[in-house]
């Protein structure tokens, strides 16, 4: 599918229309959530049906990610939750305005992260937090509540209560972002995210999940280097499709960055989501969008149903880790083509835009027996700057793409990225017009010619006939 990225006379203006737009979360507007609840945790792990549902359970007969860091670009994860109790191995804010250890809210859904995170590797927690509402334990200490027909032998092994996530011993690098509204440190999203990847990278990420997104299919050129740079670093980028729901009818950009793993979603009945998904030849696979549960920030466990491909992302990324955890020395392009390759078919034969290459099935990303690939099946992002970038004056600093890493990219020919090449409408146009003014004039000149041809013609002729009364009038005379 190197086909991926658009066309680029379709990018022109890109990173101007991005910035106008301004990413946005894929969940920020059509993915309300609900009121913060005290916790009632056996509740919360009975809605998570995908675990069962799409295989998880049975992965984690094999693995449950141990050992693999996975890094949360988003809006900041709140560590101390009690279902992320020793899974935020560190973190970076690339806003200037958050903790510096992405541990803060931030922006207009500063609850995001932790949403995203928990789903993605949650740990659960032994007991719920909180008495019954209107409840006191009569010491001054919160009264446990545990569900009375919970059956401990139907709950996944481990913390029995709260949120499960898809790779329950993974790791997690919470990097956060400023994303919706203004960011009161000034920084630009366009350098957020390039300085979020690197640092993820950087600092060991295996696979990096990012459950936002922008109503462009362009990315600005500075983020060019910085997905370049994971790929040539061997990292799994999974990228959320957006959601038709906020007006994201198309796959925006970071999903429509070649080699990225977008992700699109699925509501319960496991068809593709009307509100919850949008559509793009850049899909790799669905997931569920719909009916989904996360932890919310607070300093007592909390928690919401949510939907969005925000949440369906990070379902995906956690398989990712737990392939990772199962093959260490697996590339990133087999870890993506497993996941693609084994997910069940919907929709159209074959891939599609609205399923991709089908609906996820973490137990056979595990477990199939898979043939290795030598390439991304998503294509990549070095093939893309080669092609679609202009050959720049300066080659790339060895700050920016360590020349040992860079594969088949021989100076001159890969560039120091800019723009995409612009088409030039005006001209176009003009070269149109210009060649129907001439079509004009040539239609013209020959009308004319004919025309005093037929004249000519008719003159000749009346002659002819004068010529002919003459003789007939001699004759009678």
């Amino acid at each position: 599918m190197s086909s991926r990225g658009t066309d680029p006379g379709r990018r022109r203006g890109g990173a101007a229309r991005l910035r106008a737009a301004a990413a946005v979360l894929c969940a920020a507007v059509a993915l309300p959530l609900l009121a913060p609840v005290p916790a009632q945790a056996d509740e919360w792990r009975d809605k998570q049906y995908w675990l069962a549902d799409y295989g998880v359970t049975e992965a984690w007969k094999t693995t449950k990610g141990a050992g693999v860091l996975v890094a949360v670009i988003d809006t900041g994860v709140d560590v101390t939750h009690p279902d992320l109790a020793g899974a935020v191995a560190g973190g970076f804010d690339a806003s200037g305005a958050g903790d510096p250890l992405g541990a803060r809210g931030l922006g207009s859904t500063p609850g995001h992260g932790t949403l995203v995170a928990t789903l993605l590797a949650g740990r659960g927690h032994e007991n719920p937090v909180g008495p019954a509402e209107g409840e006191d334990s009569g010491d001054g200490k919160q009264k446990e509540r545990k569900d009375p027909e919970a059956s401990e032998q139907d709950k996944p092994a481990g913390n029995p209560d709260g949120i499960m996530g898809v790779a329950p011993e993974a790791e997690i690098l919470a990097v956060s972002t400023w994303i919706g509204g203004t960011n009161p440190a000034g920084v630009p999203i366009d350098s957020q995210i390039p300085t979020a990847v690197r640092w993820a990278v950087d600092n060991g990420a295996r696979v990096i999940n990012m459950s936002l997104g922008s109503t462009s299919t362009a990315w600005p050129e500075s983020w060019d280097d910085a997905f370049l740079y994971a790929e040539q670093n061997d990292v799994v980028v999974v990228a959320a499709a957006g959601n038709r729901g906020v007006g994201m009818v198309q796959v925006g950009a970071p999903a429509t960055i070649p080699g990225v793993l977008t992700v699109a979603g699925l509501n319960r009945q496991g068809e593709a989501s009307w509100d919850s998904s949008s559509e793009g030849i850049s899909i790799g696979v669905a997931a569920p969008s719909e009916n989904l549960v996360g932890g919310l920030p607070g300093t007592t466990s909390r928690y919401a149903d949510w939907k969005g491909t925000s949440g369906a992302a990070p379902l995906v990324s956690g398989v990712a880790a737990l392939i990772r955890a199962a093959y260490p020395e697996m590339s990133a392009a087999d870890v993506v083509n497993r996941i693609v390759s084994t997910a069940r078919d919907a929709g159209a034969p074959g891939t599609d835009t609205i399923y991709g290459y089908g609906i996820l099935d973490a137990n056979a990303a595990v477990n199939a027996d898979v043939p290795s690939v030598t390439s991304n099946p998503l294509g990549t992002i070095a093939e893309w700057i080669r092609v679609h970038r202009r050959v720049a004056d300066t080659s790339p600093g060895e700050a920016d793409i360590p020349a040992p890493t860079v594969p088949d990219l021989p100076e001159p020919e890969v560039p120091e990225a800019q723009e995409p090449v612009v088409r030039d409408d005006s001209l176009s146009a003009a070269v149109v017009l210009g060649f129907s003014g001439l079509l004009v004039i040539v239609l013209a000149a020959g009308t004319v010619h004919v025309t005093r041809l037929r004249r000519r013609g008719a003159a000749a002729g009346g002659a002819r006939d004068a010529d002919a009364v003459s003789r007939d009038e001699a004759a009678v005379r």
